[in-house]
């Protein structure tokens, strides 16, 4: 039985960089730090960065949860992203958008008031 996300792994073949980067976007260092994987905990869940692994903007789209979707795409844009999905309202006050980091991955964004916190397992 699937219990719910617990980890997104953004590829990163340049670890040091990559890792610089998201301990910036993110504001904390990472709690698992060796040469071959890099962890952050973020709200309970985890960003990883694999350096083996080839970046990209498609497949599988992890939406990290944010408190204000606007300010924060133009913050990630101020560190380096990249534009690729502008903020945009889908329906029930939910607004999502994307950028791309400075390693050419996605890095959805979403700000969800239906967001039930208490249903996190």
């Amino acid at each position: 039985m699937i219990l719910g996300l617990r980890t997104a792994i953004y590829p990163a073949p340049d670890l040091a960089a990559a890792k610089k980067w998201y301990a910036e976007v993110l504001g904390l260092q990472p709690y698992f730090d060796q040469p071959f994987y890099v962890g952050f905990s973020v709200g309970g869940f985890e960003l990883g960065l694999d350096p083996h692994a080839t970046p990209g903007i498609t497949g599988t789209q992890a939406l990290w949860g944010v408190a204000n979707a606007a300010s924060a795409y133009m913050r990630l844009i101020a560190l380096g992203a990249t534009e690729l999905e502008p903020v945009k309202e889908v329906g029930e006050g939910i607004k999502v958008g994307a950028v791309q980091d400075p390693f050419g991955n996605r890095l959805g964004i979403i700000e969800n008031p239906l967001f039930d916190k208490t249903a996190i397992r």
